[in-house]
């Protein structure tokens, strides 16, 4: 009895394409949910040392939310390898700058940290507005709003 483990343009011919709209939604909640997606936790195939995951193209990155105080109080920190070096922004200017990066850093934060963890950050698209040069892949639209069970 052997295992089959798909891999090469069989798995990379299999990996589908989606559209998160992030208008509205709180920024951990979309990037655990679409780091799932990535990571190819939603496939029933599921491999932990294969990049099982599918492709994901967020759009509408500057109407993303984040909650209660991180907007002044988060910060985003990087060293440019010079003496002193350590350069910090908080979420309030990166939103202003680049909001395509607080969704990205977010979500490659919840992928692992390794060569694997590289691959499948390679399938993530991030964009500020709606549009996304991806219509040829003929991505489907993707709902990750959040459910609550009310009683």
């Amino acid at each position: 009895m052997s295992t089959h483990f798909p891999s090469g343009k069989e798995l990379a011919g299999r990996r589908k394409w989606y559209v998160v709209d992030a208008s509205g939604q709180t920024v951990g909640h979309l990037a655990s949910e679409v780091a799932s997606i990535l990571t190819g936790k939603r496939n029933p195939e599921w491999t932990p040392f294969l990049d099982m995951g599918d492709h994901v193209v967020v759009i509408n990155a500057r109407k993303a939310v984040l909650k209660g105080n991180k907007v002044e109080q988060k910060l985003y920190r990087h060293h440019t390898l010079y003496p002193g070096g350590l350069r910090q922004t908080t979420a309030k200017e990166m939103i202003a700058k680049r909001p395509e990066r607080v969704i990205e850093l977010a979500i490659k934060g919840m992928l692992p940290k390794t060569k694997l963890g590289k691959a499948m950050a390679k399938k993530l698209k991030v964009y500020a507005d709606a549009e996304h040069p991806h219509s040829a892949q003929r991505p489907q639209a993707l709902d990750l709003t959040h459910k609550t069970n009310s009683k």
